[in-house]
């Protein structure tokens, strides 16, 4: 690894790492193509509420601040309690590696919000600074219905860097028109640079919502007491959680504090030299959250080879008020990021259950 070069860390590099000892107790089977699933450990509590660390501090000594109940995970994570657990992998990362966090797919799709705390990190999902050492937990908070868990559940993924990834927005207009990085939700051609609906000079992309004939969404409508197991994939029926949303007179209306699975229109597709992350909406577009999961791996949407048209993002979005989202309308934000190198496999060339995603696509666990 050149050590004057700055970029995401690819799978056969953190592979490496592990196998050096510079990530612990992680599991080969939980590397992607730029991230490291973080597994629950078996130590797990009830909170009444969390507090980030200050320098120096471990996780571990926080527990009775944090009113901290031993929990046991055969049994649920109840819907609005808070809950945090350590993870099994541990850290002493190069001196010139630090990380970010993002929750997984499925963990998003689930309305579960999760956030991982680091031994004298303060600041959540931030594994800082270069050449962390120490623990892994991760606070977990179910919104919409109880959730069955288990130790070596992966939440949550690592992403690791040598420096910073963010192109500038020259560049990504030399990307758009190089990679073909996004499609026109209808006609089958790649967006131009000028084409982009709305731009915050800033090198990140904005989407737009999916709004058209037919399911243009979902909404959560599970009582809180109801249980879904993760580990169930394909084994609960969507009718019993979620109800679809359609659109009115060319427009969706959300309610506040409700929990909706939508779709951004256009086709976004990632070249395996780029990683992508969602960010987060600034509050002049509107006051709600629209992903849980931010983390897209390289070769999203983009083939085999490159054949690929890409595909749609699926955005988790929870207003903070009552909303009406038009077509075109601005709904989500991405970046992209310089990968160190290319992955040896990428995200369509390996096992996935959101390969055939083309609209709002509910968790793995639904029919």
């Amino acid at each position: 690894m050149d050590n004057h070069a700055q970029g995401a860390l690819p799978s056969q590099i953190i592979r490496e790492l592990m196998n050096a000892g510079f990530i612990m107790s992680a599991e080969d089977v939980n590397v992607s193509p730029a991230s490291l699933d973080l597994s629950l450990s078996d130590e797990a509590y009830e909170i009444s509420g969390l507090l980030l660390p200050k320098a120096g501090e471990k996780i571990s000594d926080l527990l009775t601040l944090m009113g901290a109940q031993p929990h046991d995970l055969s049994t649920p994570l109840l819907c609005n309690k808070m809950y945090l657990a350590r993870l099994n992998e541990t850290l002493a990362l190069p001196s010139t590696v630090y990380g970010y966090c993002n929750p997984k797919s499925s963990t998003g799709r689930l309305d579960m919000h999760v956030r991982v705390l680091a031994d004298g990190v303060p600041r959540y999902d931030s594994v800082t600074p270069k050449g962390f050492t120490g623990s892994l937990w991760v606070a977990i908070h179910p919104k919409s219905f109880a959730i069955q868990v288990h130790k070596g559940t992966p939440l949550t993924q690592l992403r690791l860097f040598t420096g910073d990834t963010r192109i500038s927005e020259f560049e990504l207009e030399i990307a758009l028109k190089k990679y073909q990085m996004v499609y026109h939700e209808e006609e089958d051609r790649p967006l131009a640079y000028e084409e982009l609906l709305t731009n915050d000079q800033d090198g990140a992309l904005i989407l737009t919502a999916m709004i058209g004939e037919g399911v243009c969404g979902y909404v959560c409508t599970a009582e809180k007491d109801q249980v879904l197991d993760v580990k169930n994939v394909g084994g609960y029926d969507a009718a019993d959680f979620f109800a679809p949303i359609y659109a009115e007179d060319g427009v969706l209306k959300l309610k506040r504090d409700k929990f909706y699975i939508l779709s951004g229109a256009e086709r976004v597709r990632i070249p395996p030299s780029f990683a992508s992350e969602m960010a987060p909406m600034d509050e002049r577009s509107g006051d709600f959250r629209s992903h849980y999961a931010g983390f897209l791996d390289p070769g999203w949407g983009w083939g085999s080879t490159g054949e690929a048209h890409g595909r749609p993002f699926t955005l988790e979005v929870r207003p903070f008020e009552d909303l009406v989202v038009r077509k075109g309308q601005p709904i989500a934000k991405i970046k992209f990021e310089r990968m160190l190198a290319e992955p040896t496999v990428h995200y369509d060339t390996k096992a996935s259950n959101y390969l055939a995603q083309s609209g709002p696509k509910l968790g793995k666990q639904f029919r």
